[in-house]
């Protein structure tokens, strides 16, 4: 039977801020266990939070970056619910008024195309501590120097309409709040975190089908694996007549299995009410402009301009544009006297296989700017170009002396290129007698024979020129 997949993500990403969301306790990752903590995060009597204003900056930014509607007033909520990592018995978070609604993301889905999904909100919330179960044999201990980090959580619309097409969205989201500086969204260090809902119904149904939620996936790939084994086993529930229970899942990457971790909980579980020791947050609305002014030029704009400033293909605008840094560091190669394409090829190319293992270029922009001068005009060839970048990279020597240094500029004499054009022409009478005969695609031979006699110095359009002066025009 043809079932229809509906999916809605989501993603939490804790905000650049040094401290916490309500105390000053450090953020910082790798802290010694429970360093990190205070009587406000912990919950202790007497002990009253503040909220960060550089958490709620943030949180906007990401919101207006989002193309979501910031209000004015949002009202921070108590989420109840009792787990070890969570020291005060309630979470403080936003239910019922959150920071933002109504946003957006725009990605290229693998099988729909360019696709718009909704985001349903927004919203502001502290982060819960974190319960380690192989640190000591039998017993689960617990960390809660996360306690309290700020988060800004965004909820998807149920929009998407396939496990490649969730990950295509949370590749666009994360690209987006990396360029604002909302986050650095490093899933490793759990700065980015994603819960999954997914249902099935029949192609068209105006209802959606019963959901489950896979939680705290941490890798890309997870969400697209956890999301096609739960698909795959609510088809086979329900194309054998069975109906899906709504339940919290989780995903085991090692088995690559869903289990469930309990009955699905509904906001009343949670007994949300005002925090009464935080009043309304009361945003200005030129505050809010001020913040949407600010926004640095964003991925899909970014995108687009480069394309057409540059003449460039979708493709190589998209790989520019995927990272500011590299956006940032093409751009500076062609202020600096780069022309666009042979500048994308190279950035795209060497450059950015040099800045994904590093992470930071090879060379200033200006030096590298230079060398494409020089494959440009034939002082270098494009592989002796490569050459000499592969020998200057996080060094100070200059393109043209590496390359002197290296015996690699170009020989252009006439007199030292027809010594090598007649020795070439010398010991191969039956090719000349087979090219003057009509077999012009041999002047390719000859160009590689002089180029391997000159150990790769003679230029080879110079050399294409003296051997078609030599020999005559290519036959047919």
């Amino acid at each position: 039977m043809t079932w229809e997949t509906v999916i809605g993500l989501e993603v939490h990403v804790q905000l650049a801020t040094r401290s916490k969301l309500f105390c000053g306790c450090p953020t910082a990752f790798g802290a010694a266990p429970n360093s990190q903590v205070c009587p406000v995060c912990l919950g202790l009597p007497g002990a009253l939070p503040v909220p960060n204003e550089a958490a709620i900056r943030l949180a906007t930014r990401a919101a207006l970056a989002l193309d979501c509607s910031v209000h004015e007033t949002s009202v921070f909520a108590r989420k109840n619910y009792f787990y070890p990592d969570l020291p005060k018995g309630y979470q403080i978070s936003q239910f019922d008024r959150p920071l933002a609604t109504g946003g957006r993301v725009r990605c290229e889905s693998p099988e729909r195309g360019p696709v718009t999904i909704g985001i349903t909100r927004l919203h502001v919330e502290e982060d819960a501590g974190k319960s380690i179960h192989d640190r000591i044999p039998g017993r689960t201990a617990v960390d809660l120097n996360r306690a309290g980090v700020p988060l800004a959580e965004s909820v998807s619309e149920p929009d998407l309409r396939s496990p490649a097409e969730a990950r295509a969205y949370l590749t666009a989201l994360k690209q987006v709040l990396i360029y604002t500086g909302v986050s650095e969204c490093d899933m490793e260090k759990g700065s980015l975190r994603v819960d999954a809902n997914i249902s099935l119904r029949r192609p068209g149904a105006p209802r959606l089908g019963t959901k489950t939620e896979v939680k705290n996936l941490n890798s890309f790939s997870n969400v697209e694996r956890a999301l096609e084994l739960e698909r795959a086993r609510q088809r086979e529930v329900l194309d054998g007549g069975g109906a899906i229970e709504q339940v919290t899942l989780l995903f085991n990457a090692a088995t690559g299995q869903v289990r469930p971790m309990r009955s699905k909980e509904e906001s009343h579980d949670y007994r949300y009410f005002p925090d009464p020791d935080l009043p309304p947050l009361v945003l200005s609305g030129d505050w809010i402009a001020g913040e949407r002014t600010g926004l640095p030029e964003l991925p899909e704009a970014k995108r687009i301009r480069l394309a057409a400033t540059y003449s460039l293909s979708e493709y190589d605008a998209r790989v520019l544009a995927a990272e500011r840094p590299v956006a940032d560091y093409f751009e500076a190669v062609v202020a600096a006297g780069a022309t666009g394409k042979p500048a994308a090829n190279w950035v795209t190319g060497d450059v950015l296989s040099w800045y994904g293992d590093h992470g930071a270029f090879p060379v200033a922009p200006a030096t590298l700017a230079e060398l494409i001068a020089m494959v440009a005009d034939g002082t270098v060839s494009l592989q002796a170009g490569r050459k000499v970048l592969a020998e200057i990279r996080g060094a100070a020597e200059p393109p043209r002396a590496a390359a002197a240094r290296l015996g690699l500029i170009q020989v252009r004499d006439d007199a030292a290129l027809e010594t090598w054009i007649d020795d070439v022409l010398a010991n191969a009478g039956p090719e000349v007698a087979r090219y003057r005969a009509g077999e012009g695609k041999l002047l390719g031979f000859f160009v590689g024979q002089v180029m391997k006699k000159s150990r790769g110095k003679a230029d080879p359009k110079a050399i294409g020129d003296l051997l078609i002066r030599k020999l005559g025009s290519p036959p047919g």
